[in-house]
């Protein structure tokens, strides 16, 4: 078998209360499909009781990270578990998630706009779509800008609040100025496979998004966002070659928040799925 080399890099536990599985059933699956390790990226606690219904509580934080380091323990010599968080981007929540970041070293922060989340809904949606989706890469744009993310997550997930309004071509340019400032930060973004299973059922981002990235300079790291172990590093394959298509040579991945790169063709060949 071909050395192990990709890492799962966007995973839930049941702390979300919409994840199902244990970490060491995660891990189970990443070490079956021959992935060199799986860093674990749960809906970070947010302030004032914020979307708490999909995320873990301020004060269940420690039992996060005592989880994770037991499964890290657990597949010791045989699977490099990581901690990591995603970490939820409005205008005014940086000093909680600076605090948040450095309690305890992560290997791996995502950043994400969820538009969906009925807090965020309630300040910025007016009824106006298209006036969302723009929205929505603005505070992309500005996500990046703060320097508290390594990577952005699923970056067009606004394509699902209403599929019948989404005209990539309307707001081409409009994703390309959010894409110029993104790139200035290097923040890489995210090719997330879950994408598949949502209102407009493909990756996120798709890949007209993806060649504005690679055009860029734009890294891209590959997530299933798994919410439940059989998931791990799903459609990674499929994954890889649309990245190498829109015009890619490697996949990025971070440890201790410093980025790595690995060519895409290395990747496909270790993977066991």
């Amino acid at each position: 078998m071909t050395a192990p080399l990709v890492y799962e890099s966007h995973c839930h536990t049941p702390l979300c209360k919409h994840a199902y599985g244990t970490p060491d059933e995660f891990a189970a699956v990443a070490l079956a499909r021959n992935l060199r390790g799986i860093t674990f990226t749960c809906h970070c606690p947010l302030p004032d009781g914020i979307s708490s219904s999909v995320r873990m509580d301020p004060s269940q934080y420690g039992d996060y990270i005592a989880m994770i380091a037991a499964t890290r323990e657990a597949f010791a010599g045989r699977l490099d578990v990581r901690l990591g968080i995603e970490s939820d981007f409005y205008p005014g929540v940086e000093p909680w998630l600076e605090e948040l970041h450095v309690r305890v070293p992560l290997s791996h922060v995502l950043g994400s706009v969820h538009y969906q989340v009925s807090d965020y809904r309630r300040v910025y949606y007016t009824g106006d779509v298209h006036a969302y989706q723009q929205l929505y890469y603005e505070h992309l744009a500005q996500s990046a800008e703060t320097g508290l993310y390594d990577t952005l997550a699923h970056p067009d997930l606004i394509k699902n609040e209403s599929p019948a309004d989404w005209d990539f071509a309307r707001i081409r340019e409009h994703i390309a100025r959010a894409l110029d400032r993104i790139a200035a930060t290097g923040v890489a973004m995210e090719l997330n496979t879950s994408g598949m299973f949502k209102a407009l059922p493909e990756m996120n981002p798709s890949r007209s998004q993806l060649v504005l990235m690679a055009e860029r300079g734009i890294p891209v790291v590959i997530g299933s966002d798994a919410h439940n172990p059989e998931r791990v590093a799903d459609a990674f394959p499929v994954a890889l070659n649309l990245i190498r298509e829109a015009g890619y040579t490697e996949v990025s991945y971070f440890i201790d928040r410093e980025r790595q790169t690995l060519p895409i063709q290395a990747a496909l060949d270790s993977l066991v799925l």
